[in-house]
Parts: structure tokens; sequence; C-alpha cells
């Protein structure tokens, strides 16, 4: 059975909802901030597989409604960036990318040699690496075919999208706990926005000019990234849509602050964002076809469950330390886990999370996915590119 674009929306919604119901009913995925749309999705999968091998039925959503999401996602993230943010924050950037862009090649190390020691070709711990673990979906299918034509591996693609899939189950589960762990560990917590001479503490109403204004910024950003990528689309190094709206963003903000013309708080565009992220992570995970993975269940498992543990390591032991020990610190190293393990989408989610848990993090809000969109890419390219000139792969 297949939805409409109007229903397929509708469904995202009452999964996102569902998700939000069960994490605040069940003490422990409250607790340890596990994301509503990882928690719902995650639960209309599992219901998803079972109406499948008892009764055939298999519901198919209209894939044009996550491209929207996502860009609105991005664009409210550029056009909550301040550049007076990005310069006290510019240094961390480059910090927390140094700190990171280590794990991006230990997870290929992980993935080959785990292979190696389950009697599977390297170029299967490869896959189930950066490629797909940071990489992503759309990485994914890209080096599968590769993979096919170079390595006769011609269960390639089955293998990358499984891993996509389980990765981002896994990262979204895991991150939340492991920062909630570090948070109460030592005694975290976020700090109020300081305001300039007398503090206000009314909260700031949002009405409706407030939300169509937002509303046709963050459009405005859809459309100029959408021309964007099209214009770039033969470039040497190729950036999604998303990436174009997110910069797009940025610089309409502070063009327009500079210039006098900008009025409005990030409140509007953080909720509606926020709101295009939750829709978005529950229809990608309503869109997890289980049972076609049932038959790697084995191998993908021993490998992943040896990256999530070495990933939450990293981060816990590594990324927390490397970034301050301090509450910001916590947020991005939980963010580790979710784009290193999932999406940058999944990460912010985790750290939304938490935030909405323990207090805000501007740091950790802009930090997060300017580097899981942008700079880890390019990273991700270079490791790959290295490790594929290895004798295992020549």
């Amino acid at each position: 059975m297949s939805l409409t674009s109007v229903a397929t929306l509708f469904a995202a919604a009452g999964v996102l909802l569902l998700g939000t119901v069960v994490n605040r009913s069940v003490p422990f995925l409250s607790r340890y901030a596990i994301p509503d749309p990882i928690t719902g999705g995650l639960i209309f999968a599992l219901a998803a597989w079972g109406a499948q091998a008892f009764a055939g039925f298999e519901l198919r959503f209209d894939p044009v409604v996550s491209g929207p999401l996502l860009l609105a996602f991005f664009a409210s993230v550029g056009l909550s960036a301040d550049f007076r943010d990005l310069g006290r924050g510019g240094l961390t950037l480059i910090r927390y990318l140094l700190v990171l862009a280590p794990f991006v090649a230990l997870q290929n190390v992980i993935g080959i040699f785990t292979a190696r020691a389950i009697d599977l070709p390297p170029t299967m711990g490869l896959i189930v690496g950066s490629i797909t673990l940071v990489g992503g979906h759309g990485t994914g299918a890209a080096y599968a075919s590769l993979f096919d034509t170079n390595y006769n591996l011609t269960t390639a693609l089955p293998i990358a999208m499984a891993a996509a899939t389980f990765g981002l189950i896994l990262g979204g589960v895991t991150g939340g706990p492991v920062g909630n762990t570090i948070i109460t560990r030592f005694n975290l917590s976020g700090q109020k926005p300081r305001g300039r001479g007398r503090e206000k503490t009314e909260v700031e109403i949002i009405t409706v000019t407030h939300l169509i204004s937002a509303l046709a910024a963050i459009t405005i950003c859809m459309l100029i990234g959408d021309q964007l990528a099209s214009l770039m689309a033969d470039a040497v190094v190729k950036l999604p849509a998303f990436v174009w709206a997110l910069l797009t963003g940025v610089i309409l903000r502070n063009v327009f602050q500079i210039a006098g013309i900008w009025r409005m708080s990030s409140r509007p565009t953080d909720l509606l964002g926020g709101m295009g992220l939750g829709l978005f992570l529950a229809l990608a995970m309503m869109q997890l076809r289980l049972w076609e993975f049932a038959d790697l269940v084995g191998p993908l498992a021993v490998i992943l469950i040896a990256q999530t543990i070495a990933c939450a390591a990293y981060a816990i032991f590594v990324a927390f330390p490397g970034m301050g020990r301090d509450y910001d610190a916590a947020l991005m190293a939980a963010g580790v886990i979710g784009f290193c393990m999932g999406s940058t989408a999944t990460a912010v989610a985790i750290t939304q999370a938490l935030e909405a848990r323990h207090g805000p993090s501007r740091q950790a809000r802009l930090i997060v996915p300017l580097t899981g969109a942008f700079f880890i890419d390019l990273v991700n390219a270079a490791i790959l590119a290295g490790f594929l000139s290895m004798r295992w792969f020549s």
C-alpha cells in the first residue's frame, strides 16, 4: 500500500508523537535522552516487520517528503548562526575536527581487522566502517558499485544499506546514554544565556507573524541552496543541497544583521527546524525494511558491536577530555557517536535531547551540525582514498 505525500507526513507526525509518549512513559528512555523519533520510528519498523511477515502487508511512503524536511532543518541551523558566535567558536570547530578525524580512520581499522578475525574479506570491514557509518546510505550506495565492479563483492549494496541502517539505530540509542553518563558523572549542566544589563526572565511569545517570517526565511534558504547544489553539480567537490541551504542561512542571517534589518530572534526558526528534523528522522526510521537485512544480521552484528563499543569509548575517553571536560564538551562527545554511527541529523537529535534534559549549549548546537554536515565528509573522502590504496584493495 502506497501513501500520498500528505498521508506520509501524517504518519511521520503520528510516529513522532508515539516516540514522545513512550519516552515520557518509560523512565529508562527519558533518563538516557533517547531521541523521540528514534524510539517511535524503531517501534514502527518492528511492527512493519511483523505485518510483512505474518500478513504480507507493507506500507510504502512518498520519498519526496524527506528532502524538504532535511533542507528546512539545516536552513534553520544556518539562520541561527551568528557570526559573533562563529568567531568565538572558530577555534573550537577546528579543535573538534582534529579530535574527531582520527576516529574516522580508526573505524576502518576496526572494521577491517574484525572482518578478518571472523573470516570475512577486508572489503566487508571497510564497508562497515566509515563508508556507511560516517557516510551514510548515499556514500554506501556509491562505494557499493565500486566494490561490486572491482572486487567482485556482489552483496556490497545490501551490506552497505544494512550497515548504514543499523548504524543509524545504534547511534541513536547509544549517544544519549553516553552523553547523560558523562554529564551526571561530572555533575555538569547547561547555563542560562547571558544577557546584557538586567536579566530578562519573561518568556518570549512567538506569534503567527514570527512563524510566518521564519518560514519565509527558511524557504528562501531552501530554494537558494537547491539552486546552488544544481549549479555546482559538476564541481570537483560535490556538496549536497542541505549544506548549501545551511551556508545560505548563515550568510543571509549575518548580512541582514550587519545591515541592521535582521530583527528576528532564533526561537521561531529553531522551532520550525526542530519540527523538520523530528519528522525527517521519524520518516527515515519508518522506511527501514528490517526483513531485507535478516540474512546479514550475524556478521554485521559482530562488526557493528565492535564499532559501537569503540565509538562510545572514544567519545568518553578522547572526545570529552579533548574538548575541555565541560558541559559543551559532553554534548559534543555525544554528537561524535551520532554522526560517526548514524548521521548528522542523529547527532543533532541527540544533542537536542540532552539539552532538553540538562540545559542549553549554544556552542554544541552550532559546532556539531557544522562539523558533521560539511567538514567530516571531506575528511572521510580523503581517509577512504588512503585505505583503498592499501595492498588489500590494490
